[in-house]
């Protein structure tokens, strides 16, 4: 046992892992039979959660050097709560970086190079008395995660070391405890050796992050288990095999009995252990053994007695279990033989307060929120994560490639470009021990879990000899799962380290030109869809591949939660902070944002899509009925009820259910029962069905909606009702008047547009409307540099000279039109055409004219500004959430309230957002209900009703630099461009989403008053 610490172990490459015990499986363990069946808190492990004494040092040589002696008087310390980051608790700051090592621009070093002038230490101390269960037994200390590296001592004496930050580290702390109380020091350092490996897309953080405890053992303790629940080739015959080591290792117990019961708590079969080949084997076999999916995740308890020489039982070890077969046939996936396609997401553990340090609460809300929006699959990006998010994966029904803590980004690609000069780990033999241990410590902790489906050998690490080591190793361990890694992309040399073909950020034409290419392996996308803000456009592109080849096996969305957290702004204010907002330097800003999930744990608008791409239930109605197409691997749709409504211009006219079971991997086709005469008449209709929960599930309350579709037609012809009545206009020298009962409509010859919209008194206009062709920029707008490309659309949004007006008069209308030139080309023109009726309403209709060599368009719209008052809004449109032209197959044509302020959403950067496409119609009113309606003539709108004007969003960094709200700025626009996603650093909106400005466009719409 090595008692000489040395602080040169931060830097060598060989020093990793001092006095560290040997990485088992992370399974419970109780010394009674009643205490296993409870599976409560384990009697035999004491938390050491909570708060311990804390010292703070920039760097190690203004550490206190000898706060570990038992002299060292620590109570004038400050405090800090384990687990916690470091940096999240007073001490230091926080740093977010991507790709480059957060010392760039700092230090110039190579690996295995440190910081000496910046590298953080924590001082901890905890006293602590060993509860009676543990005096005269054994005491071993588990650290389940500690960022980078670090040193423990109790009482004076050296116990070890270790770095790896995301796998547990024990240590035997019987040598060194004493009677009464303990003094447990423990010294953190944010880099080592490990941090080089460690590079991955996150804040950077240290400290005892995760949770801390003391355990002991009987006096005959099962180690490490090793299940292996297998299936033979028809799946109906299982057998079963746990691999036990014993400590102490010479360990004599008189019996070994493993005891298996299913679910319903019924035993299945029972068989004594075996002592083969110097290790203690339990075997069963069981006939029909009910199979483990993500679908229906059942799972069986195996108990392990273990009983002393004597035949005293002396623990009870209850280990949860799946059946299933995952393989590789005939270059497809498959699980318990049927083709898998992963609806996934990668997942950083987050919260927005705590950082990394999550806790069980949080992993419940994330598991419930995966299975409510149809994410059948996790990777585990880049790191294990705790023990406690696999058992819900295995309980839940979660598919799981669990990724070892490896990434490597910084030392192989700039900036973008591909340089692997100085690349670790590569080829270098020295590299190999030490990312070794990695993955031999994620596969011993978590080898039982049935979730887990692959390996992975990190991220974005290159490719060489050690990782493809790694990758032999895992299939030498664990020939019941595959490997993925995604780095051989970039160097073929390495082929083989992967089972699949994976790749990040691909487009869709890539990836079919792959699969059109008999390839040698099935495809996923272990990250696609970045969804950086304002994005996820155009990802049903890459879900159509599901059923169009066998061989694309999905993919993984980044990611699922934003990375910011929550700061105060100079006025005491908190809002969600991104990197370069705690003064980190250098960093990547809010390249950290990219979640469907928000960091506070709201769901942002693009989960509908998500929810609705994931279906594994297509619905498809018509007029009469809806074909169900059954997509699950092993679901029927039994455990559903099918519930369809006719609606007419928005409003129900008729709801019922139906009972339509269709089994997995079919279809069936299911007849409505609508009342005759429903629909008698003209205007548009539209069938909604849905699949609704029968009973309640851990997931899900019963009638909750896991898949729906929608049909929309037309009876008869749409007709807009001709308004009669007189008109009276007054020719001014400045401004003309349109005059009717209740209400003035006035223009301005000198401003070049309406200027008043005067209701019995109440004036809706608060800045005059315009033409607008510039949207807040997205941050896939920004990656793709469209400020840049098309700026002069922002210019011409800002600017423009009215060149004509037009006036034409008759009895029951008066028209004004006013045309518009831009300085951005001579050609270019919009013209604006008001059209007043005697009722009070305005048709609005704007015509652009195009010209060549002008980059795309981002909105063709009219925007004006209303007083703020009139904040409430009800759509008949497509919703509930926002949608843009290739991010609305998730949305739903109904009827929606809501306020203008919801329509911020909430992206960490201001940007474009609250857009609804399909508008026909929409009511903005005050409070009282007084307010105006806009509505569609002859195409459906897009609309969008904001607190701010889009140049207001686009000069702010943050949502507490917008001003406060004054008024409600109305955008009615023929067309906005897609938002894209394929990534957020220069992929460009697809094409059939974009506005070419070499095109002639036009829309109207019509603006009628509403009274209360």
């Amino acid at each position: 046992m090595t008692t000489s610490p040395s602080i040169n172990w931060l830097t060598d490459v060989s020093v990793f892992a001092v006095n560290r015990l040997p990485a088992h499986s992370d399974h419970f363990y109780y010394e009674t039979i009643e205490e296993a069946k409870c599976a409560g808190q384990m009697a035999l492990r004491h938390n050491l959660n909570g708060n311990w004494k804390f010292t703070y040092s920039v760097n190690p040589d203004n550490r206190p050097k000898q706060f570990f002696q038992t002299d060292f008087n620590c109570s004038g310390w400050g405090d800090i709560n384990v687990p916690g980051h470091i940096q999240l608790q007073g001490y230091g700051k926080p740093q977010y970086v991507n790709t480059m090592y957060p010392w760039d621009g700092h230090n110039e070093i190579r690996p295995p190079e440190i910081p000496t002038n910046y590298n953080p230490v924590g001082s901890y101390v905890k006293m602590f008395t060993l509860p009676e269960n543990m005096e005269n037994r054994p005491v071993y200390i588990s650290f389940q995660g500690v960022e980078s590296a670090f040193y423990v001592w109790l009482n004076g004496e050296f116990v070890g070391y270790s770095e790896d930050s995301f796998t547990p580290a024990e240590f035997d702390l019987t040598p060194f405890l004493t009677e009464g109380e303990n003094k447990l020091a423990v010294e953190v350092y944010q880099r080592s050796t490990g941090s080089w490996l460690e590079d991955q897309d996150f804040w950077r953080f240290s400290g005892i992050f995760r949770e801390v405890y003391l355990y002991t053992v009987p006096e005959i303790h099962v180690y490490d288990v090793a299940v292996r629940p297998e299936l033979d080739s028809t799946f109906t015959k299982g057998t079963l095999q746990a691999d036990l080591k014993l400590l102490p290792a010479d360990a004599s117990p008189s019996k070994i009995v493993a005891e298996l019961f299913n679910a319903d708590g019924q035993s299945v079969a029972t068989q004594n252990g075996e002592f083969v080949d110097g290790k203690w084997q339990v075997a069963l076999a069981v006939d029909g053994p009910k199979l483990w999916s993500a679908e229906n995740p059942y799972l069986y308890k195996l108990y392990i007695h273990v009983y002393d020489e004597l035949g005293k039982l002396v623990e009870v070890i209850p280990q949860k279990l799946g059946f299933r077969r995952f393989e590789m046939v005939d270059k497809i996936m498959k699980l318990n033989g049927e083709r898998i396609v992963f609806k996934g997401v990668n997942r950083h553990e987050f919260n927005a307060r705590t950082g990394r340090a999550i806790t069980k609460e949080d992993m419940l809300w994330d598991i419930k929120t995966l299975k409510q929006n149809n994410i059948n699959a996790v990777r585990t990006s880049h790191y294990p994560n705790q023990s406690y998010w696999y058992e819900l994966c295995d309980e839940y029904g979660v598919y799981v490639i669990d990724e070892m803590n490896l990434e490597t980004h910084g030392s192989w690609q700039k900036m973008g470009a591909c340089e692997p000069s100085w690349n670790i780990p590569g080829n270098k033999p020295e590299w190999e021990e030490i990312v070794m241990d990695r993955a031999i410590s994620m596969v011993e902790r978590d080898k039982n879990h049935p979730s887990i489906l692959i390996w992975s050998c990190g991220n974005e690490s290159y490719a060489g000899e050690v990782i493809l080591n790694v990758s032999k190793y895992f299939k030498k361990a664990d020939p019941s799962r595959l490997v993925h890694y995604e780095g051989v992309y970039w160097n073929r040399d390495y082929n083989e380290t992967s089972d699949m073909e994976s790749r990040m950020y691909a487009k869709p034409a890539d990836i079919e030109q792959y699969l059109s290419d008999n390839p040698d392996k099935p495809y996923i996308s272990c990250e696609y869809m970045h969804a950086m803000g304002n994005s996820l456009g155009g990802m049903y592109k890459y879900t159509d591949l599901e059923q169009k080849y066998p061989m694309y096996q999905g993919g993984f969305i980044w990611d699922y939660i934003d990375q910011s957290l929550y700061k105060k702004d100079r006025y005491g204010n908190e809002f969600l902070a991104y990197g370069g907002d705690f003064g980190d330097r250098p960093t990547d800003y809010g390249f950290c944002t990219n979640g469907i999930v928000y960091a506070n744990r709201e769901l942002s608008p693009k989960m509908q899509e998500v929810k609705f791409l994931y279906q594994n239930f297509k619905l498809i109605p018509d007029r009469t009925g809806v074909t169900v197409k059954n997509e699950s691997l092993f679901s029927s749709t039994a455990d559903y009820v099918l519930e369809y409504s006719l609606s007419f211009e928005g409003q129900e006219l008729y709801k019922n259910t139906l009972q339509a079971v269709v089994e997995p991997q079919s279809e069936g086709r299911f007849e409505f029962d609508l009342p005759a005469n429903i629909a008698g008449k003209s205007g548009e209709y539209s069938i909604q069905t849905s699949l609704k929960l029968k009973e309640d599930t851990l997931w899900a309350a019963e009638g909750y909606e896991i898949a729906f579709g929608q049909y929309i037609y037309q009876d008869g012809s749409r007709e807009i009702a001709a308004a009669s009545g007189e008109l009276r206009v007054a020719h001014g020298d400045v401004n003309i008047g349109v005059h009717g009962r209740d209400f003035t409509v006035m223009f301005s010859k000198q401003v070049g547009s309406l200027v008043s919209l005067n209701y019995a008194g109440n004036e809706m206009i608060a800045l005059p409307p315009a033409p607008q062709f510039w949207r807040a920029t997205t941050d896939n707008d920004r990656g793709y540099a469209q400020n840049y490309d098309s700026g002069l659309w922002l210019a011409a949004s800002l600017a423009r000279k009215c060149v004509d007006i037009q006036l034409e008069e008759s009895k029951n209308q008066v028209d004004l039109a006013f045309t518009y030139k831009f300085t951005i080309h001579q050609d270019v023109s919009v013209t604006t055409v008001y059209s007043v009726y005697p009722n009070g309403s305005v048709r609005v209709n704007s015509k652009y004219k195009g010209a060549h060599n002008l980059p795309q368009m981002p909105i063709f719209a009219v925007s004006f500004k209303v007083p703020a008052d009139y904040d409430q809004l009800e759509w008949y449109a497509k919703g509930p959430e926002e949608n843009y032209s290739d991010r609305n197959m998730g949305a739903r044509l109904g009827i929606f309230k809501n306020q203008v302020k919801d329509n911020l959403s909430g992206y960490v950067m201001p940007q474009e957002s609250g857009n609804r496409t399909g508008v026909r119609r929409v009511n903005l009113t005050n409070k009282i209900g007084q307010g105006i309606n806009i509505s569609s003539v002859n195409e459906p709108l897009e609309c969008n009703f904001s607190p701010y004007t889009a140049f207001e969003l686009e000069n702010a960094q943050h949502i507490y630099e917008l001003p406060n709200v004054h008024y409600t700025v109305v955008t009615v626009a023929g067309r906005q461009m897609g938002v894209g996603g394929d990534d957020s650093w220069g992929a460009p909106v697809h094409n059939e989403h974009l506005i070419h400005a070499d095109k002639e466009m036009e829309f109207e719409f019509i603006i009628n008053r509403i009274e209360s």
